[in-house]
């Protein structure tokens, strides 16, 4: 069972954000697999109970199939997005208004070919690595204000090579 938490009389589905740095800076984005177009840094749901830090690295190796990374930062608070008006009654079967995210810096220690989207059920079917400003540029506009927080967080954790 996924937790939860209650803000303003609303119900927020608990999750992990996670920003995956490589070592020029560059961080990993996947295009979703049911929405063409959608591309996102990985996320995921926290189980009731779970460590958020153990979320993340599960969510991880769910989603992009390596566990080869270590975390580098945490946010300092979570981080909330609410569903738009479209997705509001069907994301989640309308059980949540939102979805409120721990974040976490990971630095990439693998190789390129570590990355398996197909190693479990597959979230996404394309994926590459993005500056901070293309990342922003594909995010869908209701996420982008959590992103831009988070890439502003994280920016002194981040390489310092050029993008």
């Amino acid at each position: 069972m996924t937790a939860t938490r209650e803000v303003n009389g609303a119900r927020y589905r608990l999750g992990v954000g996670i920003m995956l740095v490589n070592s020029e800076g560059r961080i990993f984005v996947g295009e979703r697999d049911d929405t063409p177009g959608a591309w996102q840094m990985p996320q995921g749901g926290i189980d009731e109970g779970e460590d958020p830090r153990a979320a993340a690295l599960r969510e991880l190796g769910e989603e992009i199939g390596t566990n080869a990374a270590h975390i580098v930062a945490e946010s300092a608070d979570w981080l909330r997005y609410d569903f738009p008006d479209f997705l509001a009654g069907k994301a989640f079967k309308g059980k949540y208004a939102g979805q409120m995210q721990k974040w976490y810096l990971l630095r990439f220690d693998g190789v390129d070919s570590d990355i398996r989207l197909d190693a479990h059920e597959q979230e996404f079917v394309q994926w590459r690595w993005a500056s901070p400003n293309e990342v922003l540029a594909a995010i869908v506009p209701f996420k982008r204000g959590l992103y831009e927080a988070i890439l502003a967080e994280f920016a002194p954790n981040l390489p310092q090579k050029p993008l």
